[in-house]
């Protein structure tokens, strides 16, 4: 099966935790947005499926994927249903659930990375809530990402399998995730996530195994993967970083 990621062009965001999944594995997928528009690709392409009244279940944004005739929506359900089918995923109910549930924590701490430099809302410019992202940022660095990320130390210490990974004894989906948002955080806040990271020896050895992977490494050197930038989820102004 060939799958089509639907996402916005331009940025990784949460996007690119579907397309890490993906590479790693070797699954053919088309990247929609990225397509020109006179192949059927764009941002009109991604709108098609927002706007559309035909669609008996619509999603309510990307990044969205489309595998057959279904369409599924939200990253951590989309890595779900790909992660049994692309084997990344545990094979067992109970295994699988503590993923996802995982997943949903690691999208907690991607929302409230974004909404330090975006705090009243999405809607304003940064320049027009800097007084406000100044007072988040203050607590997500002292206070949010020392505590996720701690949590995500202790996922992998109990792990009884005893490997760097953060369940069982082999990758999932979940540590590629893991591994994007540290480099994520890195990007955004460089002095802070190295004080906390410190910490936090497990998490930056499954970083660097899962981002050393040979088709991951290949893809991080690619044109596929674009740069984190200022339009993106992990936004970097120093001023928010201390």
């Amino acid at each position: 099966m060939v799958y089509e990621l639907y996402y916005w062009p331009g940025i990784q965001g949460r996007g690119e935790f579907v397309r890490l999944a993906l590479e790693e594995t070797g699954a053919e997928y088309v990247d929609v947005a990225l397509l020109p528009a006179r192949k059927g690709g764009g941002v009109a392409a991604l709108n098609r499926y927002l706007e559309s009244e035909d669609i008996e279940r619509p999603p309510f944004a990307p990044p969205f994927l489309k595998a057959g005739r279904q369409i599924i929506g939200q990253t951590a359900n989309i890595l779900l249903f790909l992660g049994p089918r692309l084997g990344l995923a545990p094979r067992g109910t109970a295994g699988r659930l503590w993923a996802h549930q995982l997943q949903l924590t690691i999208a907690d701490l991607v929302a409230e990375a974004h909404d330090v430099h975006h705090p009243i809302s999405s809607g304003l410019y940064y320049e027009e809530q800097i007084g406000a992202a100044r007072r988040r940022a203050k607590d997500f660095r002292e206070q949010r990402m020392p505590k996720f990320l701690g949590y995500f130390e202790r996922v992998i210490e109990r792990n009884t399998k005893r490997s760097p990974w953060m369940i069982g004894d082999s990758l999932t989906y979940l540590d590629l995730s893991m591994a994007q948002v540290i480099a994520g955080l890195r990007y955004a806040f460089p002095k802070a996530s190295a004080r906390t990271l410190r910490d936090c020896p497990r998490l930056i050895a499954l970083h660097d195994s899962a981002f050393a992977r040979p088709r991951i490494e290949r893809y991080l050197r690619s044109s596929r993967r674009l740069a984190f930038n200022n339009d993106d989820v992990f936004r970097r102004y120093p001023e928010l970083d201390a």
